[in-house]
C-alpha cells in the first residue's frame, strides 16, 4: 500500500516517518520549497523537526499530482485548509485519512464531512489520538484512534500504518473520532489559561473533568459513542494536551493567561494552535445542538479580548449544580 501524506508540517512529517518505517516509498506534499528540498536532499525537515533524522524512502514534493496512484492519502492540512487543498488533489476512490482537528467555519462541518462534500467517492478514515509530532518521529511508544465506516479498510490501514511503537487500535465511530479530537483543542487553551494565571493544579484536574463532560455531551449530541470519547481519541488526547506546553493550543492558553492579547499571540504563521479557529465554530455547533458549553464559552471570550479576570470571574460564579 502506497501511502501518500498532504501536509509537511511536524504532524505530516512525522506520519510520513511512521509510514516510511519498513522502508515502504511514502509521498510526502509540502507548500513550503525549502522543506522539499530538505527532505529530499538531507532526509530532515529543518523548518519543524531540526534535527530527526527521516527515512530515505520518504519522496517530498510540491506538486499535489505527484499523490497520484497512492492507495491511501493522510491528509494533515490544518483543518480550515482542508477543503481547499482536496479541491486540488484528485482523489477519486482512493481513500482519505483525515489527521487534521477542527471544524470548517461558516459550515459547522467536521473535517471528514468536509471530505465527503469535497470527494464523494472517497472512502474516509480518521486517526486521532494523544501525539506531539516530535516523539512519533523520534519513535517513542504511542496509540493512536484509527476509524473507519468500513472496517475491512480501517484494518488494512491500521495493519500498514503501524510500527512497534506506534500502535493503532480500530473503530467504526468516525465522528466520535473526530470530535474529540476538535473539541480537545478548545479545552487546552483553557488549561492553558489556568497554567498561565497561576490558578494551581487543584483547577486544572477540575477544568479537565468539566471539560470532558463538555466534550461528551456534544458528542453524544452529534451522534458519538461515549465510549470513543473516552478513548484515545478523547479523553487521551484531552489529558495530553491540557497538560503541556508541547501542546500549541495548551501554549496559547498561558500567553492568554498572562494577559496577552490573542492577536500577537496567534501572529506565528509557522505553527497553527486550531483550538483558536475551532473554538468559536463550536460554540456556534454547541447552540445549534442546545449542548452548554461553559469552559469553550470562556475560551471565546477570551478570544474575542475579554479581560481574564472577567472571564474567569464568571466561570467561577456559576451556580452551584449536581455533576
Amino acid at each position: 500500500m502506497r501511502i501518500g501524506v498532504i501536509g509537511g508540517g511536524a504532524w505530516g512529517t512525522a506520519l510520513a516517518q511512521v509510514a516510511a518505517y519498513r522502508g515502504e516509498p511514502v509521498t510526502l506534499w509540502a507548500r513550503e520549497s525549502e522543506v522539499v528540498a530538505g527532505i529530499n536532499r538531507h532526509h530532515e525537515n529543518q523548518l519543524v523537526l531540526a534535527g530527526v533524522p527521516l527515512s530515505p524512502s520518504i519522496r517530498a514534493t510540491g506538486s499535489l499530482g505527484d499523490l497520484a496512484g497512492c492507495d491511501a492519502v493522510l491528509v494533515v492540512a490544518p483543518a480550515q485548509h482542508v477543503r481547499a487543498v482536496l479541491a486540488e488533489t484528485a482523489v477519486g476512490t482512493t481513500p482519505l485519512v483525515l489527521c487534521a482537528k477542527g471544524i470548517e467555519a461558516g459550515t459547522r462541518l467536521l473535517v471528514g464531512e468536509v471530505a465527503r462534500a469535497v470527494h464523494p467517492r472517497a472512502p474516509v478514515a480518521v486517526l486521532s489520538g494523544p501525539t506531539f509530532a516530535h516523539e512519533v518521529a523520534g519513535g517513542l511508544p504511542t496509540a493512536v484512534t484509527l476509524a473507519a465506516a468500513d472496517e475491512a479498510l480501517g484494518r488494512a490501514l491500521a495493519a500498514r500504518i503501524a510500527a512497534p511503537h506506534f500502535r493503532p487500535y480500530a473503530s467504526d465511530d468516525v465522528i466520535g473520532a473526530e470530535i474529540g479530537g476538535a473539541v480537545k483543542n478548545v479545552l487546552a487553551i483553557a488549561c492553558g489559561v489556568v497554567e498561565g494565571a497561576g490558578l494551581g493544579q487543584n483547577a486544572r484536574a477540575a477544568l479537565i473533568a468539566r471539560g470532558f463532560a463538555e466534550m461528551t455531551r456534544f458528542g453524544l449530541a452529534r451522534g458519538a459513542r461515549a465510549e470513543t470519547l473516552a478513548g484515545l481519541s478523547g479523553l487521551g488526547d484531552l489529558v495530553l494536551t491540557c497538560s503541556s506546553t508541547s501542546s500549541r493550543n495548551f501554549s496559547l492558553g498561558v500567553g492568554l493567561g498572562q494577559g496577552r492579547a490573542a492577536a500577537d499571540l496567534l501572529a506565528d504563521r509557522r505553527t497553527v494552535a486550531e483550538g483558536a479557529f475551532t473554538a468559536p465554530v463550536l460554540r456556534e455547533a454547541a447552540g445549534e445542538a442546545s449542548v452548554e458549553m461553559p469552559v469553550t464559552e470562556a475560551v471565546c471570550r477570551l478570544l474575542d479580548g475579554e479581560p481574564r479576570e472577567s472571564v474567569i470571574g464568571t466561570l467561577l460564579a456559576r451556580p452551584s449544580r449536581r455533576e
